[in-house]
């Protein structure tokens, strides 16, 4: 177990013009300051997921990543007060390879911050046997919370993210070892 904890982020949103790079690129530099993840990025727009969820070379190696990761972080936008149909398209496609593994969410928006998505979220991840960490990064009107650089100076939002990263490789640590001593049973 002296191998670092593999992190992948995955970026939810698909439209065009989307706001979730910057979102996104700010935490992978945050988390990639801190020495607990070896980390990786799954961008939805990049890849094709099938809505129907049939089998792909494609979906073939996005389980694979997926089955490699010992944590996951969901970098999400709120649509409609619900999180984007990417992201449980992402979730559906995978089933095994997501079991056991702790999940935490970065969520931008208007008013709410995301958090409605985040909250959904919860649920879904529950349904495929994730633990959902509890501490959440949430932008509130995220385009005026980002610099032309992509930094931010909301402290809630920084203190946020040292407190679920931390949170997020407790989270990794203790259910890489346990799935190591113990297979999940389901």
């Amino acid at each position: 177990m002296d191998t670092p904890l593999r992190l992948e982020v995955i970026v939810a949103s698909v439209r065009p013009d989307r706001f979730a790079p910057v979102v996104a690129d700010w935490f992978l530099r945050t988390v990639r300051a801190s020495s607990e993840f070896d980390t990786g990025v799954i961008d939805l727009a990049h890849i094709t997921l099938p809505v129907d969820l049939t089998e792909t070379d494609e979906t073939a190696g996005y389980r694979a990543r997926l089955a490699a990761a010992d944590a996951f972080v969901a970098v999400t936008s709120e649509y409609n007060h619900g999180y984007p149909a990417s992201l449980k398209t992402a979730f559906d496609t995978a089933k095994h390879e997501w079991r056991a593994k702790p999940i935490g969410f970065v969520s931008y928006g208007g008013l709410s911050g995301g958090l409605r998505a985040v909250e959904q979220l919860r649920q879904v991840v529950a349904e495929i046997h994730m633990v959902s960490v509890r501490e959440t990064v949430s932008f509130h009107q995220a385009k005026k919370r980002f610099d032309a650089a992509g930094e931010t100076s909301d402290g809630a939002a920084i203190d946020a993210a040292a407190r679920l990263i931390r949170q997020l490789a407790w989270w990794a640590r203790a259910m890489r070892a346990a799935r190591a001593a113990d297979p999940y049973p389901g």
